[in-house]
């Protein structure tokens, strides 16, 4: 008798994009629906969080049964539920667990949570393999930068991590001073493809034996470069200018990731996050690893912002190592697992 198809319905409800998808054995995607929510938030500047949970109120049921339409599936094939648990917006994760609960409650179906930044990491595994252990993974996004070590599937440590501002944030608030539309990170990369790097702004490389990162003080700086030109009645030329700031966010992003990458031997280095999407980081890191023997993954910009496929990705995993969910959460999110 043939072994039944792990199939997972994936749930992503943890900021401005509302989705679900569907992935068989935990590689091969069967549909990914997102409903986003850029056009709502950009007059904002930022995504406003009671806005966005009432998209998701709107769009969840919709977007399930349009993944699992287009995935040619009804919930009697499905083997279990992944959803984001954290971290997040509280409002607009509640709406994912609460949904994602509703339905396993409903159809006997077993539940399975996922942290966010497990989900992009997974993200690269529908791709390409994600076998070659031990594995580090380099994480960039609007709340996090970081460093983590995979020894095995579902293994998790953080071995290096910002200490003020994410990479993602120092983008957004550089985007704001230049006047940027929202989201302010794909403007700024594709300036800095038409500017050169003319400006001399910091690097912050911390102590020498540490893969921490900080961005506070680089953001500051290219704030105070702009007040300053100002009142001396200068312009500067915002292309350069983006130019310099992104060649010292992405030179400190890709020379901790190489130097950890060495240090602690691993035999793969996948990208992860929204940030994972920028030409430029993509660039410079496909250039630093070339000769290295380590394999270097960089998922599809499709795959690199929020999306409900990198959910069931991950959720394969914990399915597999025989983790469900406390159904009998009171609508409560864990905001940080413990993994993390």
């Amino acid at each position: 008798m043939q072994e039944k198809e792990e199939i997972i319905l994936g749930i992503e409800t943890s900021c401005d994009e509302t989705a679900a998808a569907i992935v068989k054995n935990g590689k091969e995607l069967l549909s990914n629906v997102v409903a986003s929510q850029i056009e709502s938030h950009k007059r904002f500047g930022g995504v406003v969080p009671e806005i966005a949970s009432r998209h998701h109120v709107e769009q969840i049921t919709i977007v399930i049964e349009e993944a699992m339409k287009e995935a040619g599936v009804e919930f009697a094939d499905i083997s279990a539920i992944a959803v984001t648990e954290g971290p997040g917006l509280v409002g607009a994760l509640l709406i994912g667990v609460n949904s994602a609960k509703a339905l396993a409650l409903a159809h006997g179906i077993p539940l399975v949570s996922v942290h966010h930044i497990a989900g992009h990491i997974y993200a690269n595994r529908l791709q390409e393999p994600m076998e070659e252990f031990p594995l580090l993974a380099l994480v960039v996004s609007g709340g996090h930068t970081e460093l983590i070590l995979m020894k095995e599937h579902g293994s998790y440590e953080i071995i290096g991590e910002t200490r003020d501002d994410a990479a993602g944030e120092a983008y957004d608030k550089v985007a704001r001073t230049l006047k940027l539309p929202y989201p302010g990170g794909p403007h700024i990369d594709k300036m800095a493809a038409e500017g050169s790097a003319l400006i001399d702004l910091p690097r912050a490389w911390l102590e020498p034996d540490s893969f921490d990162f900080s961005f506070s003080g680089l953001k500051s700086a290219v704030i105070n470069t702009l007040h300053n030109a100002t009142q001396r009645g200068e312009e500067i030329n915002p292309n350069d200018l983006a130019a310099s700031f992104q060649e010292s966010v992405i030179e400190v992003l890709v020379e901790k990731t190489y130097r950890a990458a060495r240090e602690y031997g691993v035999k793969q280095v996948v990208v992860a996050g929204g940030v994972a999407a920028n030409k430029g980081l993509r660039g410079k890191l496909t250039d630093r690893f070339a000769d290295t023997g380590i394999r270097l993954s960089i998922p599809p910009l499709w795959l690199c912002t929020d999306n409900a496929a990198m959910i069931a990705a991950a959720g394969s995993i914990e399915y597999q190592k025989g983790k469900r969910a406390d159904m009998k959460l009171n609508g409560n999110p864990g905001l940080e697992l413990e993994a993390f």
